[in-house]
């Protein structure tokens, strides 16, 4: 069965998210901090062994009208190299928007701003990899994927 792992990359930190075992929803798992890119590499692929991710799916930023920015590109170099680095399938899906809509969420609930810069990532992953999860399980239901 698959499982993924989603992760919402920024310059500073990176927000994971893993789906359920039965791909039905995602859960906010962490913001990790980010250092350098073999550190910040090897902590992604710990998180692929220890939540039994089969597939990485990760936010790729672009600009409001779809065309690529600055994010994009720092965000694809990141992908390629995690790539090469992890040994599952590495999927970019668009993420726009889902920083706002966790932002929004955390403080609707009255999250300080202290404690929304620590969630806020963990949280645009979820979104990221529910708008996946809700694609994904659209298209089993109309037999496009086995």
């Amino acid at each position: 069965m698959e499982r993924y792992l989603c992760l919402d990359i920024g310059d500073r930190r990176i927000g994971i998210a893993v789906s359920d075992p039965f791909n039905t929803y995602s859960l906010p798992v962490e913001t990790l901090v980010r250092k350098n890119l073999a550190t910040d590499l090897a902590a992604i692929k710990r998180y692929i062994f220890e939540k039994g991710a089969t597939a990485v799916v990760c936010g790729l930023p672009v600009n409001f009208d779809g065309s690529p920015s600055v994010q994009t590109e720092k965000a694809q170099y990141f992908i390629d190299k995690l790539k090469d680095a992890c040994g599952v399938a590495v999927i970019a899906v668009d993420e726009r928007c889902s920083t706002v809509e966790a932002e929004e969420t955390l403080i609707s609930q009255g999250k300080s701003r202290k404690e929304r810069k620590g969630l806020v990532d963990s949280l645009a992953a979820a979104a990221i990899l529910q708008g996946f999860l809700n694609d994904l399980n659209k298209r089993k239901l109309k037999g496009e994927l086995s």
